[in-house]
């Protein structure tokens, strides 16, 4: 058995979309022949409820074999229909502390988080995404709700805002390159029709691209086009989208990316070799 080059880390929710992010993650390991660690952290304030000590323990306990019994049954299911082997670990304390602790003791090279539905504003769920995107530096995978990767099928690839020899270079975007169905598929947001005429003339005759001038509805045309193309993973590299200056720069925010397209994002960074948890 081949040696895993890279440390994947989902952190879960244990709700509906848990299905779907670990369906994906599972894919994404594969291709990146990476290993997966599963962590969740419950919030004690949402299972002590009272201020009895005594209690207060008997309900910690009884929610951690609840909790733990449920993602066993989880993970043997996924492990068994995937041949795939996945750790976990479970925690009732402070979400972000744990997590952030966690990070910083193993050092994930990937983190995965389930994509949060916009019902409410300021829910946990919600800062925990702000969290990781401000602490971790490496790749984080933006699990989307519907239209998950699917483990042992090739990916339908889509790049924002980068080319293909640029994401060549970065060692897990190569591995998934060489599972991606083909032509793949570019979209680029650029200022002004000077700069577009400039991109197209130097394309990859291997790349399908779209490139929209940027106007308010930017986010919601791509949105069309990744849907139109059958996307299902959106390659976005954060050191070129939160940029203000430059020659072809535009400010794009990655949280508006994130909310407004329903699509797998991997938002990749700084380049490294597997391990040493920057991308």
């Amino acid at each position: 058995m081949k040696k895993s080059k890279y440390k994947i880390l989902v952190l879960a929710d244990l709700k509906d979309s848990i299905s779907t992010t670990l369906k994906s993650t599972i894919s994404l390991a594969k291709m990146v022949n990476g290993n997966i660690d599963l962590l969740y952290v419950k919030n004690a304030s949402d299972v002590v409820k009272g201020d009895n000590q005594l209690s207060a323990i008997r309900t910690i306990n009884q929610e951690y074999t609840t909790t733990d019994k449920k993602i066993k049954s989880i993970i043997k299911s996924y492990s068994t229909d995937y041949g795939v082997n996945i750790n976990y670990k479970f925690s009732i304390g402070n979400v972000k502390n744990d997590i952030g602790l966690y990070i910083k003791e193993q050092e994930p090279d990937i983190i995965v988080l389930g994509k949060r539905k916009p019902k409410v504003a300021n829910l946990i769920g919600d800062n925990i995404t702000d969290f990781v995107l401000n602490n971790h530096e490496g790749i984080i995978m933006i699990s989307a709700n519907e239209n998950a990767l699917e483990p042992n099928k090739e990916l339908s690839l889509g790049l924002l805002n980068t080319t293909r020899e640029h994401t060549f270079n970065k060692a897990v975007t190569g591995d998934l390159i060489s599972h991606t169905q083909k032509p793949l598929t570019s979209f680029k947001i650029v200022k002004n029709s000077n700069e577009l005429k400039e991109i197209t003339s130097t394309m990859d005759e291997k790349i399908v691209e779209y490139v929209f001038e940027h106007r308010d509805n930017s986010i919601e045309n791509l949105s069309n086009y990744v849907s139109k193309n059958n996307i299902n993973l959106l390659c976005i590299d954060r050191e070129k989208t939160n940029v203000k200056s430059g020659k072809h720069a535009i400010n794009l925010e990655i949280n508006e990316i994130i909310s407004k397209l329903n699509v797998s994002l991997l938002l990749i960074g700084k380049y490294i070799m597997p391990g040493n948890n920057l991308i």
